[in-house]
């Protein structure tokens, strides 16, 4: 039976935060079931954008900071990283983790940060989709990977967690030709438990203190949620946290496609729950973005039948940019996979035939002009 231990940590102080980490590893065993003296040890951070912690964005350094003290008390040695939306270089890096805390933490506690910005192509033989991956360098170099997630909304898969996390393995621009390839929620799904399959993270470890609802996972609000959660599973770590924000697990393609691989359970009774009371901390009035696909058609038609494209261009959801606040500073122009958004008197439009609805305009939009918008038909019927 899967364990995930779940920690009530009201806010970022930072002996709380150091207490409750400690406490949630030792629940699974300790520090020293995981790792080994001399290991390198990637913590994979959710680094999204140049956010500052206070905006809820990104893997707020206190948690970094806690995991990094403990691995050096275990005589490792800790490695902050990831790999943001945009440029994967030395100098985007350096500005990341500037803005989010990340440099403080690593001066604090003499941790490292990666700027190896070297890119590896490997062999997955146990994906489903994706055989071969291209990754940022350091994955390879390292010993073990520990995620250091987020838990947040999110507009293509409604929820971003462990397994998630781990998409940030893929260097930079590469992501556009990872949505480009499964623009079907499923298939971009399955290629994310293909990624976390490869990974194979040791442990995962969620800030809960204050999350995000509504529009993730970068424009949505702040929400205190007041828990650390960890589990040496990314899917039973996800299952636990969308069950504890009501979110209901089979609602979520990353937990439903890694039941049907074998890879954990969707029911909440199969996971082991440690530490505090569950149902105490459990939020019943989250809010959940308003987008997706229409699903219930594509059960009965291929995701390329032509009355799917037709329904989904004329009833799904959509991108609303609001012009008036854009700053036109381009970023949903670069980062939209497939070219769809062109600038028009230096503010974007959006050509909706070739939006594949993967929302990367919203997500990296630095001043949340991006909107997304359901037709008044498809709220009915959903």
């Amino acid at each position: 039976m899967n364990q995930v231990s779940i920690i009530q940590c009201e806010d970022y102080q930072q002996e709380r935060v150091d207490a409750a980490v400690r406490r949630s590893i030792e629940l699974l065993g300790g520090i020293e079931r995981y790792i080994r003296p001399g290991m390198k040890v990637l913590l994979k951070c959710n680094l999204l954008m140049r956010k500052r912690p206070e905006e809820c964005t990104t893997t707020h350094p206190a948690v970094v900071e806690a995991v990094a003290k403990l691995l050096l008390e275990a005589g490792a040695v800790p490695i902050i990283g990831d790999s943001p939306a945009g440029l994967f270089t030395e100098g985007a890096l350096r500005g990341i983790y500037h803005i989010t805390g990340m440099k403080e933490v690593a001066e604090r506690t003499g941790a490292q940060l990666n700027y190896d910005t070297g890119i590896a192509e490997v062999e997955n033989p146990e994906g489903k989709l994706v055989k071969r991956l291209t990754i940022a360098n350091v994955v390879k170099e390292v010993d073990a990977v520990i995620s250091l997630c987020k838990l947040k909304t999110h507009g293509m898969t409604l929820f971003t967690g462990a397994v998630k996390n781990l998409f940030g393995v893929i260097p930079g621009m590469a992501k556009a030709e990872y949505h480009l390839r499964m623009k079907k929620l499923e298939d971009f799904s399955d290629m994310l438990l293909d990624i976390c399959v490869y990974v194979k993270p040791v442990l995962s470890i969620m800030d809960g203190i204050i999350g995000m609802e509504g529009h993730g996972p970068s424009a949505g609000d702040p929400r205190k949620i007041g828990v650390i959660l960890a589990s040496d599973s990314p899917y039973a770590l996800d299952l636990a946290a969308a069950s504890l924000v009501g979110i209901s697990p089979e609602r979520v393609s990353t937990i439903r496609l890694a039941e049907k691989r074998g890879l954990c359970s969707s029911k909440l009774e199969d996971v082991l729950l440690l530490g505090d009371s569950f149902d105490q901390l459990r939020i019943t009035d989250f809010k959940l973005p308003e987008t997706g696909r229409v699903n219930f058609i594509e059960r009965f038609f291929n995701s390329e039948n032509r009355f799917v494209e037709f329904l989904n261009y004329y009833l799904g959801p959509r991108p609303v940019f609001d012009h008036t606040h854009c700053i036109g500073c381009r970023d949903c122009e670069r980062s939209c996979p497939p070219k769809a958004i062109k600038m028009v008197n230096g503010r974007p439009q959006v050509n909706l035939r070739k939006c594949i609805r993967c929302y990367c305009c919203q997500e990296l939009c630095p001043k949340k002009t991006v909107h997304i918008k359901r037709n008044w038909f498809f709220r009915m019927i959903k």
